[in-house]
């Protein structure tokens, strides 16, 4: 499966992987009011991207992570903060503990869990008044913007997966819908500026360019770093935009 490939080369996505803007970090403590005492259920937590920052509250975390690799890593960016446990297992079929959480959340994640099980589960693990975050990442127009209109046509020639025409689009038509609610969504963004060899490396991070034909990914990753370097002076800028949505378990 597609989402087994991220535990390939953990210490390649905790290097290259961005963190969380600090703004979403400060919402989402915000909201929920996060501190000492808290609860944190954190399902795919990877190698603690977001879990490290919401360690600093002083909350109790205990992630749920599928990968055994990115566990590992995880556990050791995490090593100073006895109150954050990380587990390996999936979270479709980890069982829920009898005490309640005050917050549940998914970041980066919540796509790769089962549809069904992604409604009812996290509310499940909930306290009542407690809070269930989804933290989206979209690629949104930005940053480098002709280069990555230019850079489609390689992806039309190298995977035969891309629609032809794609663009990024803009982020104020970019979101997420859960199938459940009311929720309060709020718009976090970010960009990132990559020499060809450190974009090159965070491509080698996502699972559709892992999951490709050794040549075809070869081909991909070559005319791209050709493009940056001789059409883009070495260097390229991305726009990420993330989302933060929360909805309250009702009382």
């Amino acid at each position: 499966m597609l989402r087994d490939i991220f535990d390939e080369d953990a210490e390649l996505y905790d290097r290259v992987r961005p963190g969380y803007p600090n703004a979403l970090v400060e919402d989402l403590v915000a909201r929920t009011g996060l501190g000492g005492g808290s609860c944190v259920l954190e399902i795919a937590p990877g190698t603690g991207k977001l879990t490290l920052p919401l360690a600093r509250t002083g909350a109790g975390i205990t992630g749920v992570e599928l990968g055994p690799a990115m566990a590992a890593v995880a556990r050791r960016n995490l090593a100073g903060f006895p109150e954050v446990r990380i587990d390996v297992g999936d979270f479709d079929t980890w069982v829920l503990p009898v005490e309640p959480y005050d917050l549940v959340v998914v970041a980066t994640a919540y796509h790769w869990i089962d549809p069904v099980v992604r409604v009812w589960k996290p509310m499940e693990a909930l306290r009542e008044g407690g809070t269930y975050a989804v933290v989206t990442t979209h690629h949104v127009a930005g940053g480098s913007v002709e280069f990555f209109a230019e850079v489609q046509r390689l992806y039309e020639r190298w995977d035969p997966a891309t629609p032809p025409g794609t663009r990024l689009r803009d982020e104020a038509v970019v979101g997420t819908d859960l199938e459940f609610g009311p929720a309060v969504v709020r718009k976090h963004a970010q960009e990132i500026t990559y020499t060809s060899a450190e974009y090159l490396d965070v491509l080698l991070t996502y699972s559709g360019h892992r999951a490709l034909a050794p040549e075809r990914r070869e081909g991909l990753l070559a005319g791209i770093g050709e493009l940056i370097d001789t059409r883009y002076g070495g260097r390229i800028t991305k726009r990420y935009m993330h989302e933060l949505i929360t909805v309250i378990r009702p009382g």
